[in-house]
């Protein structure tokens, strides 16, 4: 919205939908939350991303590993599991005009990092559009324009720890804060340093023992836990091309 691509696909005679697999009534809290100005669409049970699937328009990865963040706000409802995201543009025609599709790996943090650009997608569109000869459908991208960059995995472990005040992991969800996920980003990685100089303090204040005997336990305490997270991050390997079928 803010780059202005709402309002130009609204001027080309099209319109923009968000699709998520959350319920309805999270939908419509994104959307109040995040100030939208186009419809959120709740498919928790995934009939509009089969249908696209279906068509052979765009295949979405699933991932049926969703415990880590069910567990952590019981009001997420994930019945067949979290599609990863994709974007999908086509015309009155049902050309296919864009599309792409997030693959999950740890290095984009299981598919919750790295996606294209509203203004590149806008301008990829275009550009189909201008083709007007041109039947045939949009290939899969598999380079776009990036928004962002994923996080090493330690880092994102320990931003987690540090959003649960290194007592236990808490996901960055809409619905467990008031605060934007980057500014809870932001405040969690303000604590890491804090939590290691009281560390380093107790290592210099208290006997070596004691606090030695200590990070061991939470280090053996710890380590269940980050195998879950591990384990949780959904990986797939490089896409597939979907071949053109005008």
């Amino acid at each position: 919205m803010t780059e202005g691509v709402v309002d130009k696909i609204r001027a080309a005679g099209g319109e923009l939908y968000a699709i998520v697999s959350e319920p309805q009534r999270l939908a419509d809290d994104a959307k109040s939350e995040w100030g939208l100005n186009f419809e959120t669409v709740g498919d928790p049970h995934q009939e509009i991303a089969e249908q696209c699937k279906d068509r052979g328009w765009l295949e979405l990865f699933i991932n049926e590993q969703t415990s880590f963040i069910t567990n952590t706000d019981d009001r997420l409802s994930h019945p067949k599991g979290y599609f990863q995201p994709g974007v999908l543009g086509i015309d009155s025609n049902k050309r296919i005009l864009y599309r792409w599709r997030s693959v999950p790996t740890r290095a984009n943090i299981g598919g919750a990092a790295e996606r294209p650009t509203a203004t590149y997608v806008y301008q990829k569109v275009s550009e189909s559009l201008e083709q007007t000869a041109n039947d045939k459908d949009a290939l899969l991208d598999d380079k776009p324009e990036l928004d962002s960059k994923g996080r090493p995995f330690p880092v994102f472990v320990a931003l987690l720890l540090a959003n649960g005040w290194f007592i236990r992991p808490v996901p960055f969800l809409l619905t467990n804060s008031k605060l934007s996920a980057l500014q809870r980003i932001k405040r969690a990685a303000r604590r890491i340093p804090i939590f290691l100089a009281v560390w380093i303090a107790a290592f210099l204040i208290l006997p070596v023992n004691w606090v030695a005997t200590a990070a061991i336990a939470y280090g053996i305490w710890l380590t269940p836990i980050v195998v879950m997270i591990y384990r949780g991050l959904q990986h797939k390997s490089e896409p597939v091309k979907i071949e053109s079928s005008g």
